[in-house]
Order: C-alpha cells, then sequence, then structure tokens
C-alpha cells in the first residue's frame, strides 16, 4: 500500500504536551467492529468490556535514556568542544548501547563523549544518527549512572516544545511499570490507575502481561512511498509461561484477548503460533501489522491516537479498516480529542470479515 494512504491533517492544538489529571479521567473513543463510533472516558472502560475479557499490558519500565554529552576539542584539527543530545534506544551489551545522536556528523569513531563523570567511547557508527557508544562502567553500574545522568525521553513532538520536567518522571510511566529497557513508555498503559484496576476486577475482566522494551526507533518516520518497502526496527519482547497460559485459555474458552496498547499487540502476535495460540519465551521482533494482515491472537485492541503516515496507524488500519480509522481520526480531532503519547485513547474492536 502507498504510506500517503495513512496521511491526515492535525491540528498544533490536538497534540497533548501533559496527560490528562487523573490519568483515568483521558477520553476514549470507542470504534466497534462495524464501525460505529461512541465517546466516552477511561473511566468507562469497564463498560464497553465483557465479564471475562482479558487485557494484555505491557510492563515494561522508562529509563532515564534521554542524556546531553560534550565531545571535547580534539587536539588537532578538530575544532572546540560540541555539545550533543543522546537518545539511547537499544542495549548492545552490558557496557554498549545504541544510541541517536545530534549533531552526529561531528562524531568519529574514537571520539570520547562526557556525561558528567560518565564517559563513552563512539565504537561505530550508521546512517541516520546511529551511534554505538561503549561505556566506561557496566551492568548494575551503568544503570545507575544512566539513571543519575539522564531524564525521560519525550517523543520529539513533546521535547521540541518545551523541556522535560520533574512531572515527566512520574507522568511517563505506567504504574504497573517494573522490567527496566524501554526509551519510550507503553503509552495505552498511561490512562489506568488502581481505582479503574479496581472496577475493572469488579467488572470480571482479566488481566495478564508481557514486556516489550520499547525502542526510539518507534518514532522514526516512514520514508518510504509503499509499505512492502519500510524495514521495522527490533525490539526484544517476552510472554512468561504464566502469561502464555493465561492468553491460551482464554483463547480456548472463546474470550477476547484485548492487548493494551500496540506494544502489547506486537508482543503476542510475534509469539503466536498457525492454531491461534500463543508460546511463550522471548524474541527480538520486526513484525510489521498493515491492512492485510492477519491477527492470530488480538480480538480488539486499547491505544493512543498516532501520528499521520506512522507503522503504529497503519496497525490501528489492520485493525478496523483504512477508512474506518480515517473517519474515527477525523471525528477525534473534531471533537478535540489529544493526540499521541500523553493524549486521550481507543478501544478498538477488530473488523466485521467482509464477504467476498
Amino acid at each position: 500500500m502507498r504510506v500517503s494512504d495513512f496521511d491526515f491533517d492535525l491540528p498544533e492544538e490536538n497534540i497533548a504536551l501533559r496527560p490528562a489529571r487523573p490519568r483515568d479521567a483521558s477520553r476514549l473513543l470507542h470504534v466497534s467492529s462495524a464501525g460505529k463510533l461512541a465517546d466516552h472516558v477511561m473511566l468507562e472502560l469497564p463498560d464497553l468490556l465483557q465479564p471475562g475479557d482479558l487485557l494484555v499490558i505491557n510492563d515494561t519500565k522508562v529509563i532515564p535514556a534521554a542524556l546531553e554529552g560534550i565531545r571535547p576539542a580534539r587536539p588537532v584539527g578538530g575544532g572546540g568542544p560540541v555539545t550533543l543530545e543522546v537518545n539511547l534506544h537499544r542495549r548492545e551489551a552490558p557496557d554498549r548501547w545504541r544510541a541517536f545522536i545530534r549533531p552526529a556528523k561531528r562524531l568519529k569513531i574514537g571520539d570520547v563523549i562526557e556525561f558528567g563523570s560518565l564517559k563513552a567511547e563512539v565504537s561505530a557508527k550508521a546512517d541516520g544518527g546511529d551511534i554505538t557508544l561503549a561505556f566506561d562502567k557496566a551492568g548494575a553500574e551503568l544503570d545507575d549512572a544512566i539513571t543519575q545522568t539522564g531524564v525521560p525521553p519525550l517523543p520529539p513532538y513533546i521535547a521540541r516544545k518545551r523541556d522535560v520536567d520533574d512531572a515527566d518522571i512520574s507522568d511517563y510511566q505506567t504504574i504497573f511499570a517494573k522490567d527496566e529497557g524501554s526509551v519510550a513508555a507503553p503509552t495505552a498503559g498511561l490512562h489506568f490507575t488502581e481505582r479503574l484496576f479496581a472496577a475493572l476486577d469488579e467488572r470480571g475482566v482479566e488481566r495478564t502481561h508481557v514486556t516489550l522494551h520499547v525502542g526510539a526507533g518507534t518514532f522514526l518516520p516512514v520514508k518510504c512511498e509503499d509499505t512492502e518497502d519500510h524495514a521495522m526496527h527490533f525490539e526484544w519482547c517476552e510472554a512468561s509461561q504464566e502469561a502464555a497460559a493465561a492468553i491460551n485459555k482464554a483463547k480456548t474458552e472463546g474470550r477476547r484477548v484485548i492487548p493494551v496498547g500496540t506494544t502489547a499487540l506486537r508482543t503476542i502476535e510475534s509469539l503466536a503460533t498457525k492454531q491461534g495460540r500463543i508460546r511463550s519465551g522471548s524474541i527480538d521482533t520486526d513484525i510489521f501489522i498493515t491492512p492485510g494482515s492477519e491477527f492470530l491472537i488480538a480480538d480488539a485492541l486499547l491505544t493512543n491516537f498516532h501520528l499521520p503516515k506512522s507503522t503504529l496507524f497503519m496497525l490501528v488500519s489492520a485493525m478496523s479498516g483504512l477508512d474506518v480509522m480515517q473517519n474515527a481520526y477525523a471525528h477525534a480531532i473534531a471533537g478535540g480529542y489529544r493526540f499521541y503519547s500523553y493524549g486521550d485513547a481507543c478501544l478498538l474492536e477488530r473488523a466485521e470479515p467482509t464477504e467476498s
């Protein structure tokens, strides 16, 4: 399909720079399997679900992966010191991270970048400002140093408009975050509160958790003209034996499995078998879901509103249909819904099959 098919106009005022307070006060657009639209708020989610539905949440925890570094002046012919914006996006070894760095063109292999007392050497360079850094610390010691040095890695469309502050430390983290490793939040999970979980429990909605460590590549634009030419970035994901058992039990009993967020969906579909069950274990996934893709596990999806021409808008169009999602997004924009990471949510039921 043409990438331009997934374009739409989004006014700046619809882009959320702060989350709703409280979290469960965010708005919720319900898109039925027939494409009908209904406006709700997150606290009404239990009323839209059925007893026995299984929510699958991503329990990854965001690390403070946005750093500011200095490349000191080179002794000969290298000019003065250079200030660098560094966003860690994938751990390669106990002492090595890949990072997107600006301005990458001012770096060469062997350069040392200083982050206060923490130092790293440029060990490799790739296209798009993708740099491999070898740090002077490793393992837990490096993790602690990054925590002390970095800040939450807000998406570019927020970071361009305001600085990170103390509120983002908690705002950009789900209340159930546990397994450190993400450099972007699984944002559909940001809407949940303890009182919403209590209401879901009372409704008889079950939940389990998987893990996908979100990489900064989730924000990279699709630069090709045809979706078949786009290469997805790899992300590590895992489903425990307990999670796989809960999901498979729900599928066997004919109950709905509803991932919370595209990351949870990509995890369960990456680990799915052709028989419509899920295997436990961990993999690096580059699954790319577009209209025409088959969903083997997911029956619906809770997610935020995504960027035009993004792989995530392609994914939701696969779930509900491109025409339906274009209509839903037009409705949301006209109705003042808030978009992107700190924005509102939508509950998408898988489209009814069309007769051939």
